[in-house]
């Protein structure tokens, strides 16, 4: 099921091009309370009995909205956390040194190693589908990164790896947009400045539950800039999976229903300008675009 959050923050269900009112179907059930947030819809579809059966048949919802017709937002405004893994693709890893006088360091770490530079975006960086991506005066170098991320659905406490994806609500596409300059040039330890600004995490298009991608480690991806084709990832190429995220950071910290772990850019970042198209194509997802503008 492709979970959405449209118009006046309604939590919607996206099927053969329509919009069903799951939000409202979900009031009446008695799972959530009217005036919801996305992240109290993401916790009763994963936790409380009965809700995730009282929407499976959309079309009892309530009437439907043409996909086209609607203002889709990101699916989550409110996550608890939104943990980003650092340099988890090779590839990219190799891009950075020249981009950024990376050290390159991170190429001879082993996975926990890796894994201990996860970093923290702030969620007033959110953006939703079709949004803009402000470039703040202050920078004078800004990329962006896509990758794949994934819903907690289930509270994580100290999780095996076989346990890892029973803990996952769904996944979605993250836009990492990252300053490179200032604040960039060889040095990593910014990276929670740098990526924070507002408007710097794109979120969308939806959430798709975690049964219609049994395997979230073999998707194809690609981004598009003006038109152009800048990214082509798998990710399968991933140094450190979700079997070992979601173990690794449970192992730290309780990771709480809603909480987003995104997954790392493969390589193939590129350099934003005012008036610049992104369009991100996830297989088994969809489609996001993202308009960028400079800051007035």
């Amino acid at each position: 099921m492709k979970i959405c959050q449209y118009n006046n923050n309604q939590a919607g269900a996206v099927a053969d091009n329509q919009v069903y009112p799951i939000g409202a179907a979900l009031v009446r059930a008695g799972h959530v309370r009217s005036g919801y947030t996305m992240l109290e819809v993401i916790d009763a579809l994963a936790n409380k009995p009965g809700a995730m059966d009282s929407i499976r048949d959309v079309a009892k919802s309530g009437t439907p909205a043409a996909l086209a017709s609607v203002k889709l937002l990101a699916p989550i405004t409110n996550p608890p956390s939104i943990w980003c893994a650092a340099s988890n693709y090779r590839a990219h890893q190799q891009e950075m040194v020249a981009r950024v006088k990376s050290t390159g360091a991170t190429q001879n770490m082993s996975k926990e190693d890796l894994m201990a530079e996860f970093f923290l975006k702030p969620v007033s960086s959110i953006v939703g589908p079709g949004g803009n991506v402000i470039l703040p005066k202050v920078s004078k170098h800004v990329d962006f990164e896509c990758e794949l991320c994934a819903v907690i659905g289930k509270t994580a406490h100290k999780v095996s790896a076989a346990e890892a994806l029973d803990h996952v609500f769904g996944y979605l596409m993250l836009w990492d947009l990252s300053q490179r300059d200032p604040w960039g040039i060889g040095r990593q330890n910014t990276r929670n400045m740098r990526k924070g600004f507002d408007t710097f995490t794109g979120l969308g298009p939806w959430i798709v539950t975690a049964e219609e991608i049994p395997d979230p480690h073999n998707l194809r991806f690609h981004v598009d800039q003006n038109g152009q084709t800048k990214m082509t990832a798998w990710t399968g190429d991933m140094i450190c999976s979700l079997f070992d995220h979601i173990p690794f950071l449970s192992g730290c910290v309780t990771l709480a229903p809603g909480t987003l772990i995104t997954t790392g850019t493969p390589a193939g970042v590129q350099r934003l300008a005012p008036g610049d198209h992104l369009k991100g194509v996830m297989e088994k997802i969809g489609e996001m675009e993202l308009r960028v503008v400079a800051e007035t």
